[in-house]
């Protein structure tokens, strides 16, 4: 009798952490649209701007506990302390509506936040 083995796939915290970031920046990119063709986008983005700098702090503290206990490499603590600090920037220029600036960073930490999340 042949059996057949099936895979399991076990995503650590710091991968979930990962996707939630990647998720809450794609999320910030449809509010934004919405920004510029509805009434609420205002207050939606300005909400998911608070959720993705709550999701790129919990990528840090999730690198330092991948780091820490398990012994693990210290490089994503570089990237995710790298992100929390392009999230500030953002959110700086969101504030002070600069979009020339905030438009392209966005792009950038998304291609960035995806290009962390396959890696891993």
């Amino acid at each position: 009798m042949a059996t057949q083995a099936t895979e399991r796939h076990h995503f650590s915290f710091l991968q979930i952490a990962i996707a939630l970031q990647t998720l809450t920046i794609f999320l910030q990119a449809v509010s934004a649209g919405l920004l510029l063709t509805s009434s609420y986008g205002e207050t939606l983005h300005s909400a998911g701007a608070r959720v993705m700098y709550g999701a790129s702090m919990l990528y840090v503290l999730a690198a330092v506990l991948a780091w820490k206990p398990g012994g693990g490499p210290v490089r994503p603590i570089w990237y995710a302390s790298g992100f929390l600090v392009l999230a500030s920037v953002q959110v700086v220029l969101g504030i002070a509506h600069v979009p020339s600036v905030h438009l392209p960073l966005g792009v950038l930490m998304f291609g960035l936040s995806l290009l962390a999340l396959v890696r891993r």
